[in-house]
C-alpha cells in the first residue's frame, strides 16, 4: 500500500500538487486519470521514488520511499516514465536484461534463471522477434514494448508506468493493458498507470486515482467511477456512457464506452 499524506510539490512558486491524505493499493490495478497539467506524471515520480516531495510524506508499505536506496527500491518497484531513456547501441535483449541487474548487480553471477525470465518477458510483450535488433531502429510502439518487457525482467512486485500506450496502435495498446491485466490477476502484481482513454481506463481498472488541477477529485473502485456527471466535470467536457457489447461468454460486467457529446 502507498500511503501519501500532507504532499506538496512546488515548482515556480506555484502548487502543481497537493495531496491531503491518498492511500494507492499495490495489489490492485490502478489508473491514474486527469487532464494534461493536472499532476499525474509528478503523482507518478513521487511513488516511484524519482522525485522526493516538497512537503510531506510518501511511504510504500509503512516505509518512507525516500529510506530506500536505488537497488532496494527497483526490487519493489519498476518505473517506467513517459519519456523513455536513451537506448543508444543497445539490443532489445540487451535492453531487457538490464531488468535483472537489481538481482544480480552488474557484476553478479547470471544464471540459467535469468535468460529464461528475459525470454519469457520478451515473448508476453512481443518482441521476441525484434530480439537482436537495436531498440533505436524500431518504431515507437515496438520500442514502448521493449522497455514494458523490461520491466517484466524486473520482477518487481509493483509496475508504474506513466502513460505507456501512447505510442501504441489500439490493437497493442488493448494487449498491453490484458497483460497488465494478468500480471495483476495472475501473478498478484501491482499495476499502478496513466491512461488518457476512459474506455481502457474503464475496460481494466480495478482502482481508480483521477487528479483535477493538482488536486485528486476521486479515488476508489473503478465501478464507483461509472459516473457521467463526475466524469464530464473532471474533465469539463459533457460525457455520455452507454452499455459496451459484449461476446456471450464475456462474464465481465458494469464496463462502458464513453461517447463525448
Amino acid at each position: 500500500m502507498y500511503t501519501l499524506s500532507n504532499v506538496e510539490m512546488i515548482r515556480g512558486g506555484r502548487v502543481i500538487l497537493s495531496v491531503d491524505q491518498l492511500s494507492i493499493p499495490t495489489d490492485k490495478l490502478t489508473v491514474v486519470l486527469g487532464h494534461n497539467g493536472s499532476g499525474k506524471s509528478t503523482l507518478m515520480s513521487l511513488l516511484s521514488g524519482q522525485q522526493e516531495p516538497d512537503v510531506g510524506q510518501v511511504q510504500l508499505n509503512q516505509q518512507d520511499v525516500t529510506q530506500f536506496d536505488a537497488k532496494s527500491l527497483a526490487k519493489q518497484v519498476a518505473f517506467l516514465p513517459q519519456k523513455l531513456p536513451a537506448s543508444a547501441g543497445l539490443t532489445v535483449r540487451e535492453l531487457v536484461r538490464l531488468g535483472r541487474f537489481p538481482w544480480r548487480g552488474a557484476l553478479g553471477r547470471w544464471r540459467k534463471e535469468d535468460a529464461q525470465i528475459i525470454e519469457t518477458a520478451m515473448e508476453k510483450t512481443g518482441v521476441t522477434p525484434f530480439a537482436d535488433t537495436l531498440v533505436d531502429e524500431l518504431s515507437g510502439g515496438e520500442r514502448q514494448r521493449a522497455w514494458v518487457a523490461m520491466l517484466l525482467a524486473q520482477e518487481s512486485p509493483v509496475l508504474i508506468l506513466d502513460e505507456p500506450t501512447s505510442a501504441l496502435d489500439i490493437q497493442h495498446q488493448y494487449q498491453l493493458m490484458a497483460l497488465l491485466a494478468e500480471l495483476n490477476q495472475q501473478q498478484n502484481c501491482g499495476i499502478i498507470v496513466i491512461l488518457h482513454d476512459l474506455n481502457l481506463a474503464l475496460r481494466y481498472a480495478t482502482h481508480i486515482v483521477a487528479l483535477k488541477q493538482g488536486r485528486i477529485a476521486f479515488s476508489g473502485a473503478a465501478d464507483e467511477l461509472n459516473d457521467e456527471e463526475r466524469l464530464s466535470d473532471l474533465y469539463q467536457t459533457p460525457i455520455q456512457l452507454i452499455p459496451h457489447p459484449r461476446p456471450a461468454d464475456d462474464s465481465t460486467t458494469n464496463k462502458v464506452a464513453i461517447v463525448c457529446a
